[in-house]
């Protein structure tokens, strides 16, 4: 299913696609455009880091119903995709807590990991007013 309501900024990176499926873990991927890779024709790193962010991001907010602004995110970048391929996402929260939740998450393509990832998102709160 087409992911919207994101905001422009992974709106223009995308389009992402997901799974609507109830549970803790999110999945997530995109096909990989030649405007998503460097002149290798490569996944480019920051496409990776952006599509780990937001993936790392929906399973906070799947988890606690609120919106989690990054203030960490550590990428390991393990192997490459290229133009064609389709990036597969999964990612979970490990822990939560008043303020903050903790996400992990990996991408890969036919079975091979090509990033994992971690995230901590501060839980935002709606003023009451």
């Amino acid at each position: 299913m087409l992911s919207t309501g994101r905001g422009p900024f992974a709106t223009h990176n995308g389009p992402y696609f997901h799974r609507a499926e109830p549970g803790a873990q999110v999945e997530q991927c995109f096909f990989v455009l030649p405007r998503h890779a460097n002149g290798l024709g490569l996944v480019h790193g920051g496409m990776l880091s952006a599509f780990m962010d937001t993936l790392l991001a929906v399973a906070a907010h799947r988890a606690t119903q609120q919106v989690g602004l990054t203030v960490h995110l550590s990428v390991d970048f393990l192997d490459m995709a290229r133009v064609g391929e389709w990036v597969m996402g999964e990612s979970k929260v490990t822990r939560v807590t008043r303020d903050l939740a903790f996400s992990e998450g990996r991408a890969h393509v036919g079975g091979r990991d090509i990033v994992r990832a971690s995230g901590v998102f501060k839980l935002m709160r709606r003023r009451a007013g």
